[in-house]
């Protein structure tokens, strides 16, 4: 297929990238600027010019293509209203064009839509259920009810739910978010009794389900990029402590805000998520190292302070 990627130069995206090239796809990379253009070329892909808010552009990439894979988005939490409805209105777009051609659409969603507001909190969340409509998961559940509505519209569209660490060498997400706040106070962290629990999937078995999922002839699903159920976030703040030599301990829900400032809501979800169905009905098998491991092995503590930043800038994937 020739194939429209949004986020190509992101880290997910850039491993789809590798992903399609390897399986004999041909990528159509959305690049916002020179840089992202030149990076494209260097890696084989197309570059297409244009952004999320670009709509005649997003339009033109999806009908010049035989698929769209959608990973971009605005990660900028001081205004994660507005980056959501940014989204909302690309995917309707994009979905649009597309009307009546029987071609897949794969949007990128998240597995922590099921931890917030969740009725039963610390409840594993599987592939059937639909994100909760109410409190912090709303904005986003609007985007993957448009998703799988394209099925009424001649569009296979999937939801392909990415959980809060996707891990690997160049992270520049949550974990380094983490690990970055570790080195700076000195102490690296947990809240309460740090049960609670973040699923993870390397990114290179992540990109292996999203061509999977394109290929696919089923409209509707929801997916799960999920290879480990949960991590405990005390397993993963003690392996922070251990890669920075640094002392680990439990904060209270009232000092969790000082210390992680805008990371404190997510570094206290329960999220716990199976893909059970994903695998089974896919024949996707993750290999990659776990997250433990990953932290261990692929330089999280070599150069933190450039990538966390990343991740607090707002940077889109």
């Amino acid at each position: 297929m020739r194939v429209f990627l949004t986020g190509a130069t992101g880290f997910v995206g850039s491993a789809i990238v590798r992903e399609l090239l390897a399986t004999g796809h041909q990528v159509l990379g959305l690049a916002r600027n020179n840089a992202s253009a030149a990076a494209l070329a260097r890696a084989g892909v197309e570059a297409h010019r244009g952004d999320l808010s670009d709509i005649g552009s997003l339009v033109a990439g999806a009908r010049a293509s035989d698929g769209v894979i959608h990973t971009a988005f605005i990660h900028d939490f001081s205004a994660y209203a507005a980056s959501a409805e940014t989204d909302r209105r690309a995917i309707e777009a994009m979905v649009g064009a597309m009307d009546g051609s029987g071609k897949p659409f794969v949007s990128t969603s998240g597995t922590a839509l099921l931890a917030l507001g969740a009725a039963t909190p610390g409840r594993t969340g599987t592939e059937d259920e639909a994100a909760v409509s109410g409190g912090g998961a709303a904005l986003r559940a609007a985007a993957e009810a448009t998703v799988l509505a394209a099925a009424n519209r001649g569009v296979r569209g999937i939801i392909m739910r990415l959980p809060p660490s996707v891990h690997g060498a160049g992270d520049h997400g949550f974990v380094p978010a983490l690990i970055n706040i570790a080195r700076r106070k000195g102490v690296s962290a947990f809240v309460g009794d740090g049960a609670n629990r973040w699923p993870a999937v390397h990114r290179a078995d992540a990109a292996r389900l999203y061509r999977l999922a394109l290929e696919c002839s089923l409209p509707g699903r929801r997916l799960h990029a999920v290879a480990e159920q949960g991590v405990p976030m005390r397993a993963i703040a003690e392996a922070i402590g251990a890669g920075l030599g640094l002392p680990v301990r439990g904060l209270s829900a009232a000092e969790a805000g000082a210390h992680f400032d805008w990371m404190a809501h997510f570094v206290v979800i329960d999220n716990p998520t199976s893909s059970a169905l994903t695998c089974n009905g896919f024949g996707w098998r993750p290999k990659e190292a776990d997250l433990l491991a990953d932290m261990r092995n692929s330089g999280y503590f070599a150069d933190v302070n450039s990538l966390a930043a990343r991740a607090m800038s707002g940077t889109r994937n």
